[in-house]
């Protein structure tokens, strides 16, 4: 668990200091998207980049959380394979692990990660829009960013359990599916957890372990319906 901490630790660090930059040139990002309020009133531009400002800070805590899962992920494959097969060999019923070269499970996880921040980016899009609506936008758009983002964490954290098994796509969804709200909640909680200045790097190793008993818990709904 300790050298769990490590990846998370180093991407962490990364991901911490490209927010700060944001943060640093957050009004003149604001400024810079919206030129046509130049010639507004003062009020009025003010009140406007601000909750652009928001929405952009909004959207881009979503992709720095999935972000750093998937990147965390990727860095640290062989340590977070040998804390997630420990788990499974400890809980027992699960003897024929499929253990990747070390290159090939990094391979995968990069890919994975590629496809899970790809799909949020476009929710990021989205989560800033809704971020941009008059009063209701500045509630909308984080709890909008916080359900996206918590989905996604919890479904990257499964990926493990699920592709050691070979279940194909259309049956994680299926299992994702039939117990969505246990799902969204055990990532909402990662997602929470992840904000937490430095938590995430103890987090981080503690997650694969939830994730995969949350797993063997999924399959055994299945197996008793």
């Amino acid at each position: 668990m300790a050298l769990g901490a490590v990846p998370a630790l180093v991407v962490g660090a990364v991901i911490v200091a490209a927010l700060v930059t944001l943060g640093f040139f957050l009004d003149d990002l604001a400024a810079l998207v919206t030129p046509f309020a130049d010639s507004w009133a003062e009020m009025y531009r003010d009140a406007l980049r601000l909750a652009v400002g928001a929405a952009i800070l909004v959207a881009a805590v979503l992709l720095v959380v999935v972000t750093f899962t998937a990147a965390t992920l990727a860095v640290g494959d062989p340590i977070y394979e040998r804390i997630w097969l420990r788990v499974e060999r400890d809980l027992g019923g699960f003897d024929a692990p499929v253990e990747l070269p070390f290159w090939a499970g990094v391979r995968r996880a990069t890919a994975s990660g590629l496809r899970l921040v790809g799909f949020t980016v476009i929710a990021g899009v989205v989560v800033f829009a809704i971020g941009l609506i008059p009063v209701v936008g500045a509630v909308l758009g984080p709890a909008c960013g916080w359900m996206v983002g918590g989905w996604a964490v919890a479904r990257e954290l499964l990926s493990r359990p699920v592709d050691a098994r070979a279940l194909d796509r259309r049956a994680e969804a299926v299992m994702r599916a039939a117990n969505r709200p246990v799902v969204l909640g055990f990532g909402l909680m990662v997602y929470v957890v992840f904000l937490i200045p430095f938590a995430a790097i103890v987090a981080m190793p503690a997650a694969v372990v939830g994730s995969t008993m949350l797993f063997r818990k999924l399959v055994g709904r299945i197996g008793n319906s």
